[in-house]
């Protein structure tokens, strides 16, 4: 236990100095002395500044993939949790990467590193994905043939446009109420939804 918790306020304390100060200009000494573990403790959980940043990144995704189960579980009809899947994950991410500062800049720059992070990230998400789709084809609320595959390419949709959503760059003229209709439009017609008598 003694070793999780002291990786884990590694992490914390890294992930507040990148905020601050940014990737590039935190250096392995800076985490120690910041941390009061000294360099030797350091370097006994991480290799390298590199391997550091990627836990970092790696405990983010957690509390991410943490939120979208909870929304998994809420009781609502699986039309509205697959929006709120989708608001939840897009609206994380913002979230993150404007909480670590000057990581956002280096959450895009280093797009590829983050993207092996991820992976098992994006493996809950679609098994989520596919467990409400499921849901929704069962209960005749979906009308889908395939919902492995639906859920995949639900998954990079939502993926494809976190850069745009995280800059403010989709409807941005709209307000969130009027923004999220769009989505629900666009969403409930790729999954023949059927006339539920709500909106």
């Amino acid at each position: 236990m003694a070793v999780s918790k002291t990786r884990a306020k590694l992490v914390d304390v890294a992930r507040q100095l990148f905020a601050k100060r940014g990737v590039d200009d935190t250096t392995m000494n800076d985490i120690a002395v910041a941390s009061k573990k000294g360099r030797r403790t350091l370097y006994t959980y991480f290799k390298s500044k590199e391997d550091i940043y990627m836990a970092v990144v790696e405990s983010e995704l957690e509390m991410l993939s943490d939120a979208m189960e909870q929304v998994a579980k809420k009781d609502i009809t699986p039309d509205e949790k697959i929006l709120k899947l989708i608001e939840t994950h897009l609206d994380s991410i913002k979230m993150v990467v404007y909480r670590n500062g000057t990581l956002r800049a280096g959450f895009f720059r280093n797009i590829w590193r983050v993207e092996a992070v991820r992976k098992n990230f994006d493996t809950k998400e679609i098994k989520l994905f596919k467990q409400v789709l499921a849901e929704g084809k069962d209960k005749g609320i979906f009308d889908i043939d395939n919902v492995d595959i639906i859920a995949d390419i639900v998954h990079y949709c939502i993926k494809g446009i976190e850069v745009p959503y995280i800059r403010g760059q989709i409807a941005e003229e709209l307000d969130d109420e009027a923004g999220w209709a769009y989505v629900a439009k666009i969403v409930f017609g790729a999954l023949g939804r059927k006339d539920t008598g709500k909106e």
